[in-house]
């Protein structure tokens, strides 16, 4: 598995811990920035980290102090299901009801422990598909 992974300023502190904690599960991880708390802009690397999930067909994660700017500016692109998650069961149905391919996450919102409990439950969790396959492909706009 491989994990496209980028935050603001605003998500660098959470962003450098699930690193670690992918990392540590012997994830492949690919930072796309930033790399410090020196203030950018969410949408650049939003942009980004959408661009690589679609082109490598792997997951992602986003990170900013609230999760909702990353969320708004990955879901411009087709083909991609960036969810806000703040719990372990919206993260659950994310995956299995909407596949969700980019997890979005605040850190100013959740801490730590939970942080990563919930990027654990997004990661282990499959789409279903069945009758979830046509809702999700009728997300994609024309």
């Amino acid at each position: 598995m491989k994990i496209i992974i980028g935050s603001d300023h605003g998500g660098f502190s959470l962003k450098t811990l699930i690193v670690a904690h992918l990392e540590q599960q012997g994830i492949e991880v690919e930072d796309k920035g930033c790399y410090s708390e020196d203030s950018c802009d969410y949408p650049v690397i939003a942009k980004e980290v959408a661009r690589r999930v679609l082109l490598a067909g792997a997951r992602g994660i986003l990170v900013c102090g609230t999760g909702i700017g990353m969320s708004i500016a990955a879901n411009k692109f087709k083909g991609i299901r960036a969810s806000l998650c703040n719990d372990t069961y919206s993260a659950r149905m994310t995956r299995k009801h909407n596949d969700s391919n980019i997890l979005c996450l605040g850190e100013r919102v959740i801490g730590p422990g939970l942080a990563l409990d919930i990027v654990d439950e997004w990661l282990v969790t499959n789409f279903e598909g069945g009758r979830h396959e046509k809702r999700v492909n009728m997300l994609e706009l024309e």
